[in-house]
């Protein structure tokens, strides 16, 4: 069953299935496909990992059905009657340790071949699929002798002593951060990264195989309400307004200074929109979108922002690290300006601001 009134969109989609619908992000974007009037249908696991309560029953007025991305006969049900589908069904976040290996890949990778499967039986042609800005790696760097350059993963010797900035590989001098753009070489350093990127590798075989259309977004730093808190899996803003929350100082690791792209969820949640859209109106196959505010800031910068917005304890700069970590990556934004008309519209601070004090998902 869906729900929703008759559509009146650019791309005329009228039945969409959010997978992951009744997550951070997934909610969000549900609510923007019923306001643009398409007809939605929610699956959602619950996976603790985002929902640490109870999930909810329905998502402004859609009926969940409760169900993982991996079972077969439930994503078959789940397509009937479908034009499109929107996938953010994930295992998000660095995770605690590598017992997470399994779930990371069942989840994300598994959960989207299975859907993927389904979707060629059943002839649905259109999907938007949430991906990540971690499939990059680092971002993207140019040396003052030798240009562009990409630094060699991060050693934990250098990291302990401190030195956080990366070096060019050929002569050892200090790379300047610039915009990392989607033709840039992808080098997943976490667990979580490489299952993102083998669902952009399914996804785009996929296409290939079925003369179906893939919009990739690429999700860079998405903050706003509805963050899960007090979760290892989740965001860095939300670890930081959790921290506020209890009376504690937010803890920022390394010196601060690593370079991110802040992107509210609403605007997310209007790129997955623009998205499906172009899927409608485009040739077949794959292609990737950076979704970000384009206007980076440094941790550091968030923190203070949040602890000032919120009213609590000043950020406590710890030096502490996690390898899979990257330095600095933000996003240009021209791609999906161009081509799917979306520029993000909340700033850092106005975003921040209504953060603050919006309620986090429990």
């Amino acid at each position: 069953m869906f729900a929703g009134r008759p559509a009146a969109t650019v791309g005329g989609v009228t039945h969409v299935l959010v997978t992951g619908g009744a997550g951070f992000i997934g909610s969000q974007v549900t609510a923007a496909l019923l306001a643009a009037g398409h007809q939605v249908r929610v699956l959602d696991c619950a996976h603790p990992a985002a929902h640490s309560g109870p999930p909810p029953g329905d998502v402004h007025g859609v009926p969940v059905l409760r169900a993982d991305v991996r079972d077969r006969a439930a994503v078959a049900g789940a397509l009937h009657e479908v034009d499109a589908v929107v996938h953010q069904a994930a295992m998000v976040g660095m995770g605690v340790d590598l017992d997470d290996l399994p779930e990371y890949v069942g989840c994300n990778d598994l959960g989207t071949a299975v859907l993927l499967a389904e979707m060629a039986r059943r002839g649905v042609h259109r999907l938007v699929l949430a991906s990540s800005m971690v499939v990059y790696g680092e971002g993207a760097y140019t040396c003052p002798e030798h240009g562009s350059t990409r630094p060699a993963a991060r050693q934990v010797a250098a990291l302990a002593a401190g030195r956080f900035e990366p070096a060019c590989p050929a002569c050892g001098r200090d790379l300047t951060p610039v915009l990392v753009d989607e033709d840039a070489a992808l080098d997943p350093r976490s667990v979580y990264a490489a299952t993102k990127l083998a669902q952009e590798h399914l996804s785009a075989a996929w296409a290939r195989q079925t003369g179906g259309s893939v919009a990739a977004l690429r999700y860079h730093n998405v903050y706003g309400p509805g963050m899960p808190k007090d979760t290892p899996y989740s965001g860095v803003a939300a670890i930081f307004r959790s921290a506020l929350e209890a009376g504690r100082a937010p803890r920022v690791f390394e010196d601060g200074g690593q370079r991110r792209d802040f992107v509210h969820v609403s605007d997310v949640a209007r790129a997955n929109l623009a998205a499906l859209d172009a899927t409608a109106g485009r040739p077949a196959g794959f292609r990737a979108y950076n979704v970000a505010s384009g206007r980076p800031a440094t941790v550091g910068e968030m923190a203070a922002a949040l602890a000032e917005a919120f009213g609590g304890l000043r950020p406590v700069v710890t030096g502490e690290f996690r390898l899979g970590d990257v330095r600095h990556i933000t996003a240009s934004s021209a791609r999906a300006t161009a081509e799917l008309g979306f520029t993000a519209a909340t700033d850092l601070r106005t975003g921040v601001a209504e953060f603050a004090t919006a309620a986090l998902r429990g």
